[in-house]
């Protein structure tokens, strides 16, 4: 979806405070304000979930209920033991992921995931998590031979597998809501101008339906594979330390 002109293509160059103008010293600025604006819409939910919870009572109750107990069961299975640091993190990530994914529901605004920096943001937080946890629990000697096992010489392919799962994790998300989001402008742009095909959009209710497919559908899906990726390097980890 087409983003607010007022920012669309401007960028902050936090480089020439030092002198340097280099690319990843570069900010999106559009990609900041709708990260912010997510960020707003997810405390408003909050309240608003508190609000229920404050409730013996009720459909939001429920809701809220019946979602924190899927993902509680869902750490049982994956980990070998319940942590409730862990459930908060995967739960967490789901939510923020999946909100900058349906954030293009509103009007003039865009995905913060469309942007590569995001998700290379949320791979990178996913991958160091796993890997301070791996170290916690097993100690730092023990995730350093993780390395070199199981020969010395498998270290540069365990550093290079190691580092992969960030841009798989990462460019597995950026590519499936960039395309959708794409692919969705691709109709809308066709369509616009055309008052015949606006009419018959409008009455057949594709409009809302490619809008819902690629806003809310695809976005919840995408931010469950990206938690559930999140969630099986986790387990890896644990795992490794437990062996």
């Amino acid at each position: 979806m087409n983003g607010l002109d007022l920012v669309e293509s401007e960028q902050w160059l936090i480089g020439q405070f030092f002198g340097v103008d280099h690319p990843f010293l570069r900010i999106n600025k559009a990609t900041i304000i709708y990260t912010w604006i997510t960020l707003a819409i997810i405390t408003l939910f909050l309240v608003a979930g508190r609000s229920f919870l404050s409730r013996k009572k009720g459909v939001g109750t429920f809701i809220i209920l019946k979602f924190i107990s899927f993902f509680v069961d869902l750490i049982k299975q994956s980990l070998p033991v319940f942590s409730m640091r862990h459930f908060v993190f995967i739960t967490t990530t789901f939510c923020f992921v999946f909100a900058c994914n349906a954030v293009a529901l509103i009007p003039w605004m865009e995905e913060p995931t469309i942007d590569l920096n995001t998700t290379l943001a949320f791979g990178l937080i996913a991958f160091l998590y796993a890997q301070w946890t791996s170290i916690t629990t097993g100690g730092l000697w023990a995730y350093i031979k993780g390395y070199f096992s199981p020969f010395f010489i498998m270290f540069p392919l365990n550093v290079v597998g190691r580092l992969a799962t960030i841009v798989s994790i990462s460019f597995r998300l950026f590519g499936n809501i960039f395309g959708g989001s794409i692919i969705s402008g691709i109709y809308l742009h066709a369509i616009q101008g055309h008052f015949l095909w606006e009419i018959v959009g409008i009455i057949s209710g594709m409009n809302i339906l490619i809008t819902l497919f690629f806003g809310l559908f695809e976005g919840f899906l995408q931010a469950f594979v990206f938690g559930m990726l999140s969630l099986t390097y986790l387990s890896l980890a644990l795992q490794g330390e437990g062996h």
